[in-house]
């Protein structure tokens, strides 16, 4: 009975870091997009800019795979607090009823929203890798080898 309970707050945990790192990546996103249009507005485009603008084109595609890795994740530790209430609310009728007919279906809601707590996880973890490749992304346009 206390599981499914304990189980909305640790997703509501891990739902909260996801939707900061939803809007940071959105910001971020917008600030690549603006300093694209500034560059684009400029009368004369060097090398230099040309470069910088492939970068921040390499850049924004690597985020918006990003954006939806943070999506799924979210989608998936949403669907788990939905499974794991579905799986509180059974566990209050079965007591209140004396009905254990519903037992298989208690754990069968819970084990459901284990497995998507599991698969946001998956999701997070994928996002948080590729979040490296984009630092390194960014770091490789500052630290060029100078001949």
């Amino acid at each position: 009975m206390l599981a499914p309970g304990l189980m909305i707050s640790a997703c509501g945990l891990l739902l909260l870091g996801m939707n900061n790192k939803y809007s940071l990546v959105v910001n971020r996103i917008r600030l690549l997009n603006e300093e694209k249009r500034k560059v684009f507005h400029q009368e004369k485009i060097d090398e230099n800019d040309s470069s910088r603008i492939s970068n921040i084109e390499l850049q924004i595609s690597h985020l918006i795979e990003r954006i939806s890795l943070v999506r799924n994740a979210v989608f998936s530790y949403s669907l788990a607090v939905a499974l794991f209430i579905v799986s509180s609310v059974l566990i209050g009728l079965t007591i209140n009823k004396y009905a254990t007919a519903f037992d298989w279906l208690i754990v069968a809601f819970f084990y459901a929203g284990m497995l998507a707590v599991f698969v946001g996880v998956v999701f997070a973890a994928i996002e948080v890798w590729k979040g490296y490749r984009i630092v390194k992304i960014e770091i490789s346009e500052v630290y060029k080898p100078i001949d």
